[in-house]
């Protein structure tokens, strides 16, 4: 039986292995303003009719609407930064249009309905706006007249359902139209024939994928609280980064290649399962890095470094105990499963503590201390399984652990550590 769960489990590294490599040759990686390059803006607060003060809460909330607009996932590595009293440093790495970047940064972010008044061929508001919307998606427009577009799909609060069906109630009567206001532009107006009820709404158009996109990360962060200016605006080069990434790998490479060498010399046989592991373990995080939406950046790149050492430290324990229970006399059988179940604990528990750090750090933390914290817990949860699973897989399938231990060296033990009986 248990050759069989090693046999399934062997299948299911193989098959992650494989779907790594697919991933890693399929998919760029997403790299931070240090590696990449992009934009960098400082806006400017300034008061208006409805705030005539800046003050810290207000900046606060100017603060956390333009970090929703430039990390809608919360993962990426755009930096927003509060800078004096009144202003906020935004970077954004990997920024092609910095015409774009501006135009989602500084958008009112303002959402209307308005009801059609013939007699002054004008829209008049109608009460129903972005503070009754309770969530906006994308999705692809699949009517006949618009192909390829994509519309914007609203849903209203309790209180803003309500609005919306007495809106569309009195709109119907005289088959009026609802005029749908995006920053005071009117998006569409489609003709109300009956009263809409259970709160949701579209907005149609002419729009692209990104177009949609961006309407939609702006009204899922709100509009902003004051009226800012783009003051500063500087497109940043990746040259310092990529000298820095260069000497960065180099110093990781070298560390690596000593730990593979240390390995192999001071624990042999299982040491070269645990090297081997330690490449599986490279492979499958550098696939879940792609596939997250994280940049990588120089921080992240150091996450990632310091995972490794927690994954040789995991290996380590666990053929510390093995050694201690063959010194027993165990066979090797029984000293392998045991040297896996009572490192286990240690294990877990040191990773357990790794990621709690990691994910306060990611809650408190700013753009390039979430993406350490992001990747330094990607990186732990990974070297948890390959630690665990794949060096004990290798182990228990391709080395002679059958009977009593016959050769002390292929531990990096002597003949004097083995009990006689054994």
């Amino acid at each position: 039986m248990r050759l069989i769960d090693n046999r399934i489990m062997l299948a299911v590294i193989l098959a992650l292995i494989v779907t790594s490599v697919w991933v890693l040759i399929d998919k760029p990686f997403k790299l931070g303003l240090d590696l990449s390059g992009g934009v960098r803006f400082l806006l400017q607060a300034e008061p208006n009719d409805e705030v005539p003060k800046i003050t810290p809460e207000v900046m606060d909330t100017l603060h956390l609407v333009v970090d929703r607009r430039v990390n809608p996932t919360g993962t990426e590595e755009n930096l927003v930064q509060k800078v004096g009293d009144n202003r906020v440093l935004i970077e954004i790495p990997g920024a092609k249009d910095p015409e774009q970047a501006k135009a989602i940064i500084g958008k009112t972010g303002e959402l209307s309905f308005r009801a059609y008044d013939p007699e002054t061929d004008t829209y008049v508001k109608t009460g129903l706006g972005g503070k009754d919307l309770v969530s906006a998606s994308a999705a692809i427009d699949n009517t006949p007249t618009r192909p390829g577009n994509w519309k914007i799909l609203l849903a209203f609060n309790g209180e803003g359902g309500k609005k919306f069906f007495d809106i569309t109630r009195e709109l119907a009567k005289r088959q009026g139209n609802l005029g749908i206001f995006f920053d005071g532009e009117l998006q569409s107006a489609p003709s109300v024939h009956a009263a809409i009820s259970g709160g949701k709404a579209e907005i149609t158009g002419s729009f692209t994928q990104e177009q949609a996109q961006g309407i939609v990360d702006i009204l899922r962060a709100g509009a902003l609280p004051v009226d800012v200016n783009i003051i500063e605006e500087s497109t940043v080069g990746p040259l310092l980064g990529k000298a820095s990434l260069e000497k960065s790998m180099m110093a990781g490479m070298i560390g690596l290649l000593m730990v593979l060498v240390f390995m192999i010399i001071y624990y042999r046989l299982p040491g070269m399962f645990a090297n081997l592991a330690l490449v599986v373990y490279a492979v499958l995080l550098l696939a879940a890095i792609k596939l997250t939406p994280t940049a990588l950046s120089l921080s992240g790149i150091a996450g990632v470094i310091l995972s490794i050492g927690m994954a040789v430290d995991a290996n380590i324990l666990i053929f510390e105990r093995t050694r201690e229970e063959l010194k027993l006399g165990r066979t090797v059988e029984m000293a392998v499963k045991l040297g896996f179940d009572r490192a286990f604990p240690s294990i877990f528990d040191s990773n357990m503590t790794t990621i709690i750090t990691c994910m306060i750090l990611y809650i408190l933390g700013t753009g390039l201390v979430k993406g350490f914290a992001f990747s330094l817990a990607l990186g732990v949860a990974v070297s948890f399984f390959t630690a665990l699973a794949v060096t004990r897989t290798f182990m228990m399938m391709f080395m002679p652990i059958r009977g009593p231990l016959k050769n002390p060296a292929l531990f990096g033990l002597s003949k004097e550590d083995i009990p006689a009986t054994a």
